[in-house]
């Protein structure tokens, strides 16, 4: 069981999601006219996609990410040997959009003998020393989760970018970039903060200073400067500037959102450029920065949703899948918590709930399921609960600020679900636990939302819920705001 999750999980839980997020917003627009306003996740680009749809960027990501989240040694010739046989049943078995680069490596490599990944690694050289021409974004796009990887070394986390890198990118500066973001995506995590330079050290030494110089010109410059970003210094400088331009210095969840929309709007290869922005903002700010809209639709090959990259990307940071825990348990019901299924004082068509009352959908006659707490792999989507219409939350019981940073925003995203789900004539489960402390402070702010006096809510609900827990950081938040 997972009672209390830290903030270190929740911003590995955020890589592959930040990602994903920002490959699917950028693809609509992927060498096309830049967003009217806002960039929507509406699909078509090069694929063309469906809403929400990820590209080759999160789809070659996840290549890494399978065989990571299994606990294996990514330098090791094992390992690298998983990695390059997925990249191979990748482009003959789900690749929607392939670079070119990377298209004729894993074409000339199966005419090599050797390991798998001694064939990629001798075709990429072979191509290197044929035109010169390997620095593509083709690595850096994928190595987000290379930086939750044995997180706790930073030489090995160094050395498994570069290594991933050169199985298609021979040319050092794609080697280099991969490791400075994968570096900056480790510290990210474990620190909480932005720091391009962190990795500098890692660099091929002949390049420290380039690299040095090339990261100084794209902090807070506007990210349209590096709009030929195909090439992988200006990719990364296009997705730092992004990140670095919208920071408000304010640590909101908010960064997340206008980081993408600003890598989307640097134009040309927008998915790659917004997925490499995302994996860093997703780091920084954990999933509970990303915004239910863009979850609820978010996926892609291999059949994966927002749960499935939270499960790759926690068993990756935690060393593996390890069965019968989670992320990695068939399910987290208890058979010792009762059932509740009690409708919302204020809204009947929104019910509250227990875990237990997850297996109930059909009996409580609902269309749409927020769950609070987290769920085994067998809990989603619910049953007879469309994937898109049953949501997860990240919220901690723990009243801590440092266990839910963002909690003004996550209760005002899971609100603003609430409705938005009412408003498409869905009758929706949202439950926890033991509905003692996350599922009423969400009836509460829902109930403030609709524009019930923050006082009648509180007592509305403490009277529908007599044994809840009605008091601490969250209930008080969820009544008055942060500020109130």
């Amino acid at each position: 069981m997972v009672a209390d999750r830290p903030i270190t999980l929740d911003r590995a839980a955020g890589v592959l999601l930040g990602g994903a997020c920002g490959d699917a917003l950028g693809v609509p627009y992927e060498m096309a006219a830049p967003p009217v306003g806002e960039a929507v996740m509406k699909g078509g680009g090069l694929g063309p996609y469906e809403p929400g749809e990820w590209s080759d960027d999160t789809q070659m990501t996840l290549c890494v990410a399978d065989v990571a989240a299994q606990g294996v040694d990514l330098t090791s010739a094992e390992g690298l040997d998983a990695v390059a046989d997925a990249f191979s049943a990748w482009l003959v078995g789900g690749a929607t959009d392939v670079g070119a680069q990377t298209r004729t490596v894993l074409a000339e490599a199966e005419r090599l003998a050797g390991r798998p990944h001694e064939r990629l690694t001798a075709a990429s050289q072979a191509l290197h020393e044929r035109t010169g021409l390997t620095a593509g974004n083709g690595a850096l796009m994928r190595t987000s989760v290379v930086g939750i990887w044995n997180i706790g070394d930073r030489f090995a986390t160094a050395r498994a970018a570069r290594a991933i890198a050169e199985l298609t990118h021979a040319d050092p500066l794609a080697a280099d970039s991969s490791v400075l973001w994968s570096e900056a995506i480790r510290v990210a995590t474990t620190e909480g903060r932005l720091d391009l330079g962190a990795g500098l050290d890692l660099v091929t030494p002949s390049h420290g200073d380039s690299w040095a110089q090339w990261i100084e010109e794209a902090t807070g410059e506007d990210p349209k400067r590096f709009v030929n970003n195909g090439y992988s210094v200006t990719a990364l400088q296009a997705a730092w500037a992004a990140i670095t331009t919208t920071d408000r210095g304010d640590a909101s969840a908010m960064h997340l959102q206008r980081g993408l929309q600003a890598a989307v709007g640097a134009g040309h290869d927008t998915d790659t450029v917004a997925a490499i922005a995302g994996s860093l903002l997703g780091a920084r700010y954990g999933a509970s920065a990303v915004p239910t809209q863009w979850r609820r639709v978010v996926h892609g090959w291999p059949g994966y949703r927002a749960h499935d990259l939270v499960e790759i990307a926690v068993c990756t940071w935690s060393g593996g899948r390890t069965p019968g825990t989670w992320p990695s348990v068939a399910t987290m019901a208890d058979p010792a918590i009762g059932q509740l299924g009690l409708p919302h004082p204020i809204d009947p068509d929104i019910v509250l709930g227990t875990m237990s009352d997850l297996a109930r959908t059909a009996e409580l006659g609902v269309q749409a399921v927020v769950s609070l707490c987290p769920l085994g792999l067998e809990d989603v989507p619910a049953a007879g609960i469309p994937p898109r219409d049953h949501l997860e939350v990240w919220m901690n019981e723990d009243d801590s600020e440092d266990s839910n940073p963002h909690l003004d925003f996550v209760l005002d995203d899971v609100s603003s679900a609430l409705r938005q789900f009412r408003a498409e004539g869905k009758r929706v489960l949202v439950h926890c636990r033991d509905a003692t402390h996350r599922t009423p402070a969400v009836a509460l702010r829902y109930a403030v939302d609709l524009g019930v006096a923050p006082e009648l809510a509180e007592r509305s609900i403490l009277q529908a819920m007599p044994g809840i827990r009605g008091e601490g950081r969250l209930w008080h938040v969820a009544a008055h705001g942060i500020s109130g």
